[in-house]
């Protein structure tokens, strides 16, 4: 199924896209989530997944990924717990092969290689090899998350590159695209007109590069 969206948030980077939540007052930047690798992108809407600490005895960590959909972004709120693992190879390779868009983990992930050698993004604090297996469980699917600081619920809107995640939250988002492909243009525009000669001070003022990403009044 086509997302316009989806497909104007791919066209832009996420650092544009950072700029216009600012402008709207929005807190969708995921804070410390990096790429595991600097060439990985991904777009695409959130299914997410909270954990908890193990019960006794302990629930699933990973049995949900058959239920997701294709071109989904999986959402992971691990409690930014950098002890124990939700994500691995074997969720890797299935989650590639259903064309899942990428995997967001407040948390870490292991067995990097394999992600590298697919291609498939996966976003996340940091990479260890300690399972959460007895450790950790699924709490609860397809609710609200914390992931770096940034509220994401079911369906809302996810960009990575190599800069990072934000997160565009559904009754927003057209706004936020709107700003961010504004800014994207006068951006662009700028960087040719200093091409042709102008110089930087002359081309910001003419496409009023400061006011780009002043928060608009309320």
């Amino acid at each position: 199924m086509n997302d316009a969206n989806v497909e104007r948030a791919a066209r832009l980077d996420t650092a544009t896209l950072s700029d216009a939540l600012d402008k709207l007052g929005i807190n969708g930047q995921c804070y410390r989530i990096k790429p595991r690798s600097s060439s990985f992108r991904m777009t695409g809407r959130a299914w997410t997944i909270k954990y908890g600490p193990a019960a006794n005895p302990p629930g699933t960590v990973g049995d949900y990924i058959d239920e997701v959909p294709e071109g989904s972004v999986l959402v992971l709120d691990n409690d930014g717990r950098d002890d124990v693992t939700v994500w691995g190879d074997i969720l890797t390779e299935v989650a590639h092969r259903k064309k899942i868009a990428g995997t967001v983990i407040d948390g870490i992930n292991r067995d990097v290689s394999l992600c590298l050698e697919l291609g498939y993004p996966v976003y996340s604090r940091e990479s260890w090899m300690r399972t959460g297996k007895d450790r950790v469980q699924v709490e609860a699917s397809n609710v609200p998350v914390n992931i770096g600081n940034a509220r994401v619920c079911p369906g809302d809107l996810l960009r990575g590159d190599a800069d990072g995640v934000v997160a565009i939250p559904k009754e927003h988002e057209e706004a936020v695209l709107a700003a961010a492909e504004q800014i994207h243009y006068a951006e662009d525009a700028i960087r040719h007109a200093v091409r042709e000669g102008k110089s930087l001070r002359e081309a910001r003022e003419q496409f009023r590069y400061h006011q780009l990403q002043t928060p608009e009044a309320t």
